[in-house]
């Protein structure tokens, strides 16, 4: 992917952060994946995330710096991609919601002659993979034992409430957000109708502020997740291999 000038560097900085802590989750499963084949796919879904990052991140600054120096209140994330990995059920969906997403906002993006067009035609064509991974053991998992079914349910239910902020606007980006939305619910739906999943009725944003992961408000576990990611760099400034 080739870097191009910036002239949406809010926007870079949000799906920079965005790739960035989801390929951190998803590496927390090297070696402790369900079976090796899973540990490889999540391990390879995670790099490409990271390459994404590292080119949005340097379209606004320093990669490193951007990744390792900053607290957590500078982050700009969306709080879907920081939240815990949990049992395998979570993650996948996490990453059903998210790719889904991901495909539409990269495909949009690749469509059009802004700034991010270059980098997004590359990723569309990976997250089209992330997405028919995700797709793939939604179903497995869905349409599989009572015991997984229940799972899967309950992942999509407890992770439902941090999908409307996706579609908040970004600041440079002109897209039109609520037509995404509308294409996302719809895919999703039949993903988890297919899978024999109850689609979630809950509220997708509260008076909680859900939601708030672009103005820098992050939950409990992002806090933990960022000293992890951040302490060999922090512990050994200025160090080069």
């Amino acid at each position: 992917m080739t870097a191009q000038p910036a002239t949406t560097p809010a926007a870079a900085l949000a799906l920079g952060d965005d790739a960035l802590v989801l390929a951190q989750r998803l590496g927390e499963w090297a070696g402790s994946a369900p079976v090796l084949e899973e540990e490889v796919a999540l391990a390879n879904i995670a790099l490409d995330l990271l390459g994404q990052a590292r080119i949005l991140l340097s379209l606004v600054g320093d990669e490193d710096e951007l990744a390792y120096l900053r607290e957590e209140r500078a982050f700009r994330n969306c709080q879907l991609v920081e939240q815990p990995n949990g049992d395998f059920a979570h993650t996948i969906a996490r990453q059903l919601y998210f790719s889904t997403y991901q495909r539409l906002l990269y495909g949009a993006l690749a469509a059009g002659d802004g700034p991010l067009a270059g980098l997004a035609g590359k990723a569309v064509k990976e997250v089209a993979y992330h997405q028919d991974h995700a797709e793939h053991w939604t179903l497995r998992l869905g349409d599989g034992t009572e015991e997984s079914h229940r799972r899967m349910q309950q992942a999509c239910d407890a992770l439902w409430r941090y999908t409307g902020e996706l579609f908040q606007p970004l600041d440079g980006l002109d897209l039109d957000t609520a037509a995404m939305e509308r294409t996302w619910l719809d895919s999703v739906t039949a993903v988890l109708e297919k899978a024999t999943l109850t689609v979630p009725t809950g509220p997708r944003t509260g008076a909680w502020k859900a939601g708030a992961g672009r103005e820098g408000l992050h939950t409990e576990s992002f806090g933990r997740m960022l000293a992890e990611m951040q302490h060999l760099h922090r512990s050994h400034p200025g160090a080069s291999w």
